[in-house]
């Protein structure tokens, strides 16, 4: 008798069975053969579909539950859709099964070349992306695999130092200079031919000359040794421009696009002395700083008697001293003593339910001379926003404590109200420390 299996069929039918009672397996398959024969005629006999192996080995799964049966038939079929159809049909007219009641419904028809037509595109997508990837390269990729290989023969040397260069640095106006020979095969390969390699950390002379005739422009590694390498130019050569590569990555390993976005970001030397803190030779500012600090103390030592007396008369508080203050800018004028201002009906109202509201938050709140709120921020950040604001500032309610640097801070900025939950403090001569409990009085 020829069999297929369910992977040779084309469809395989899928039927659930229930049964009042607890039959065998040979019982189900006996009643499937025996109640559909001769009722669909010679042609869809399952005896002689199974012989001719159109229809394939009968798969019956049960369980027993409470005394009654379940479970599923499985038949797979190699004729058509229509004749299979007519088949599954066929089971559902089983109504008994050994000597008991039985219910069968074909749950579906499964059609087995879905699942391998879909195998079959996907494998095709694979062994299509592999060829196109490794084994045929499309005729602008190999053109681009020549044109790089050539302009990277075209790698020069320039000067006694022999550096390495592009063929178009005697040509050009422009130069870009780089920091080694693999820079300027990158370059190359994007097609920048007006660039030269310092080859090494120290500047070549030949470079240095160059600058003198022509626009330069630094192209730097973006880590700390492009920095170094800039400050040094800038030092010893006449250098027009600065860019430099994405922090962390080097000139030899960026593309094409990174290394366009670098020069359309270049910036002027001038700048990157600024942004670097650097002066005209290389040197840090702050070095710069110790060397002159000397030079800055002599007037200030000469006239430290007239300062001492200036500093005698802001004790005395008259037109003098408060010019004083003007001019050292320790203390803006604005910030006058308020200990002995009033509270006003509509400040204590004000300041006492924004702190309800503050309750529990950790926030703070910013108003203005209106009594306004400028903004409110955490704790964490007060001191640093009050700071950013410097100015405009009449009151500060806060949901915590407030402490000797709030009100150090408040002093210098010429806040004249601080309210908090709590002061570990007391009142200044410029400012007023407010608690609940006392706004609560």
């Amino acid at each position: 008798m020829a069999k297929i299996s369910p992977v040779a069929a084309k469809y395989i039918i899928h039927t659930n069975i229930k049964i009042e009672g607890i039959v065998d397996r040979p019982d189900v398959i006996g009643a499937v053969f025996g109640q559909t024969e001769g009722l669909l005629g010679n042609d869809l006999e399952l005896r002689e579909l199974q012989r001719s192996g159109k229809i394939g080995r009968i798969e019956v799964k049960l369980s027993v539950v409470s005394g009654k049966t379940s479970g599923e038939i499985i038949i797979p079929s190699s004729l058509d859709k229509t004749e299979t159809a007519i088949i599954g049909a066929a089971l559902e007219i089983i109504q008994r099964i050994g000597p008991c009641n039985s219910k069968l419904t074909v749950n579906k028809i499964e059609d087995v070349r879905v699942s391998k037509r879909r195998f079959v595109i996907d494998r095709a997508k694979d062994l299509l992306q592999d060829l196109t990837e490794n084994t045929l390269p499309d005729s602008q990729e190999l053109a681009d695999e020549v044109s790089q290989s050539v302009r990277m023969m075209e790698i020069k040397t320039f000067g006694k130092e022999k550096l390495p260069c592009g063929p178009a640095i005697n040509e050009s106006e422009d130069i870009i200079i780089l920091e080694g020979r693999a820079d300027v095969l990158n370059m190359l390969k994007h097609g920048f031919k007006n660039v030269i390699s310092m080859n090494g950390t120290s500047v070549p002379q030949s470079v240095i000359n160059l600058t003198k005739i022509k626009t330069a422009t630094i192209f730097a590694d973006g880590d700390r040794g492009g920095d170094l390498n800039i400050r040094e130019l800038i030092s010893v050569a006449e250098i027009d421009f600065v860019c430099k590569a994405p922090d962390g990555k080097e000139v030899e390993e960026i593309t094409k696009k990174e290394i366009h976005k670098a020069l359309r970001g270049k910036i002027t030397a001038e700048q990157a002395k600024l942004e670097l803190g650097v002066t005209s030779d290389g040197a840090l500012i702050d070095q710069d700083k110790r060397l002159v600090k000397p030079t800055i103390k002599r007037p200030i030592n000469r006239n430290s008697r007239d300062n001492k007396l200036n500093r005698n008369n802001t004790r005395n508080t008259n037109n003098r001293s408060n010019t004083n203050i003007r001019r050292t800018n320790n203390i803006p004028q604005t910030s006058a003593p308020v200990v002995n201002k009033a509270l006003s009906t509509e400040e204590k109202k004000k300041f006492k339910e924004t702190l309800d509201k503050l309750f529990g938050t950790r926030g703070a709140c910013i108003f203005d001379q209106k009594l306004n709120i400028l903004g409110k921020v955490p704790l964490t950040e007060l001191k640093t926003t009050v700071k950013s604001l410097k100015s405009g500032i009449h009151a500060l309610a806060l949901d915590g404590a407030v402490d000797n640097d709030l009100v150090k801070t408040s002093e210098k900025l010429g806040i004249k109200f601080l309210v908090g939950t709590s002061s570990s403090v007391k009142n200044s001569g410029r400012i007023k420390v407010l608690t609940d409990k006392q706004l609560t009085a």
